[in-house]
């Protein structure tokens, strides 16, 4: 998402492209963050609390990796302790909405070779060939409304389509899309529905 440039300036600490990124990435890791939590100050507290990391890991940045799925796994890895600790505290945590299978092997990718690429940038990197591989039309629509964030009635006045076919368009994409990642990722079912109902 983010092109070399704005990683080469985050890298070097320039502010600019901090509050870039913040700007671009706060809505999502706040739907992000409501898959795990449902409390919204201490959902503002952990995306901040990420953010603040990431100021200090500035320097670390590699411009060949995805900034996107660093500050997600930032976020995660903070709302999987969020619910571990508060689980063992005091057991206020309500996990039954939660896939606890899926928590468990969220919470072991912390293990894993740190050189491997993030269970989010594998799955945001199949999400984007899933919407490649859509037919012509069903990838464009889906492409203005759901990843460049256009409102459906305008892509449908854009296209000279009406706004019943946009939404079939949609809803057709969504379906394929989920098919093609519950195949790859079939433990991951919750990270799958935010990418593609966000």
């Amino acid at each position: 998402m983010f092109n070399r440039l704005t990683k080469n300036e985050l890298k070097s600490g320039n502010p600019e492209a901090f509050k870039e990124v913040f700007r671009v990435l706060y809505p999502r890791l706040k739907g992000y963050c409501s898959l795990f939590i449902h409390n919204e100050d201490q959902i503002e507290d952990i995306i901040q609390e990420s953010f603040i990391t990431l100021w200090e890991k500035h320097d670390t940045i590699k411009p060949d990796k995805s900034v996107e799925s660093l500050v997600f796994v930032i976020v995660r890895n903070r709302c999987l302790n969020y619910l571990k600790k508060e689980k063992l505290n005091n057991n206020r945590v309500n996990l039954d909405n939660i896939n606890i299978e899926e928590l468990q092997y969220l919470y072991q990718l912390d293990f894993t070779n740190k050189e491997e690429k993030s269970v989010e940038e594998l799955l945001i990197e199949s999400f984007q060939k899933a919407v490649n591989e859509l037919p012509d039309k069903m990838k464009l629509v889906f492409t203005k409304c759901k990843i460049e964030g256009k409102k459906q009635k305008e892509v449908a006045e854009e296209l000279g389509i009406s706004l019943k076919m946009v939404e079939k368009h949609i809803s057709k994409s969504k379906q394929q899309i989920r098919k093609a990642l519950t195949l790859q990722y079939p433990t991951l079912l919750i990270l799958i529905a935010f990418l593609i109902d966000r």
